[in-house]
């Protein structure tokens, strides 16, 4: 398992703010927490360690917190942390600089600077996922780094959505990673957060070649999910939006032991295939599922789908739908 879940639940009110502040700093980062929220104090905690990174899912009730001088004397870890904001707003007073991010906003900060920080929230407790990751792992050179703290990050651009969704989809999923997933999912979230401070800064040129590589990858990927419901998706289509050729994007894809034309394929076939077998969409036509997720032709679809799962799409919904159904 890599996953650790924590909650203020089994214990006694009075204990639980003093048992948070505490979990907190040992588990995460020390810092001096204070709440106006004490005799209703309620909080959670999934920690997923991937080996050298860690990413954690937190609910709490509003809470102010402060990284101090002394406390990185006394320990510093020396991460670069990166906060999403699920539900409420995060403030920040970092580097010289005060950002406040909202719903869906990232924020950039560092262990080894002081900071002060506002969590807030109105009608339920606040949402947060914070992934720590060694600074020594970025190949960011410091000077540039300094520049993306305490800057308030949307995350509906590039690098942005694709950080935010890995955020989620690993603590959400954490159930189905292995131990030995987290070298691969570390890897992964290093290069995401190494491509968004090299684009937004202007500074790729920083970056290896293979992280360079290996995020270009993550983009065309993610490029193909956003537009899999368009006919007209082609290879140059999604080269123009990477601002790479046709070729060049062939040869990421080959390097990966893919092809892109396989790769589209395969992620409209595996989204008609959800569909399919989807209660809720029983009354559906098979041939509006398969126009949603970009098949013009819905006897081209019959064949692609057969050839991919071994039978036409109506017998696999009869199928799926009847062992739901068992299920139930």
């Amino acid at each position: 398992m890599i996953l650790t879940s924590l909650t203020t639940d089994d214990l006694p009110q009075a204990e639980r703010f003093g048992w948070w502040r505490e979990m907190t700093a040992s588990a995460m980062l020390p810092s001096l927490l204070d709440t106006d929220r004490r005799p209703r104090f309620r909080a959670t905690a999934d920690l997923v360690d991937l080996g050298g990174a860690q990413v954690t899912a937190m609910t709490y009730h509003s809470l102010t917190s402060a990284r101090t001088p002394k406390l990185i004397r006394q320990r510093d870890p020396e991460s670069c942390l990166l906060s999403l904001t699920v539900h409420g707003t995060m403030t920040l007073s970092h580097c010289g600089r005060e950002a406040t991010a909202g719903v869906h906003q990232l924020l950039v900060f560092s262990s080894s600077r002081p900071f002060h920080g506002w969590s807030r929230a109105e009608d339920r407790p606040v949402s947060q996922i914070l992934a720590q990751i060694p600074r020594s792992l970025i190949p960011v050179r410091p000077q540039t780094l300094d520049q993306a703290f305490a800057t308030r990050i949307p995350a509906d651009e590039a690098f942005g959505e694709l950080l935010a969704h890995f955020l989620t989809q690993v603590t959400n999923r954490a159930r189905q990673y292995r131990t030995s997933d987290t070298t691969r999912l570390s890897a992964i979230l290093v290069d995401l957060l190494s491509g968004l401070l090299a684009h937004r800064l202007e500074a790729e040129h920083e970056l290896p070649a293979e992280s360079r590589q290996r995020t270009l990858f993550l983009r065309g990927k993610s490029v193909i999910q956003q537009r899999l419901g368009d006919p007209a998706l082609s290879t140059g289509e999604v080269a123009a939006a990477l601002h790479i050729s046709a070729r060049s994007l062939n040869r990421l894809f080959e390097s990966n032991g893919l092809t892109v034309a396989g790769w589209i394929r395969r992620q409209r076939l595996e989204g008609a295939r959800h569909d399919l077998s989807d209660p809720a969409q029983g009354g559906t036509a098979v041939c509006r599922i398969s126009a949603r997720w970009g098949f013009s032709h819905p006897a081209a679809f019959s064949r692609a789908f057969r050839r991919g799962y071994g039978c036409s799409p109506q017998e696999y919904r009869q199928q799926a739908l009847a062992e739901t159904g068992a299920r139930g």
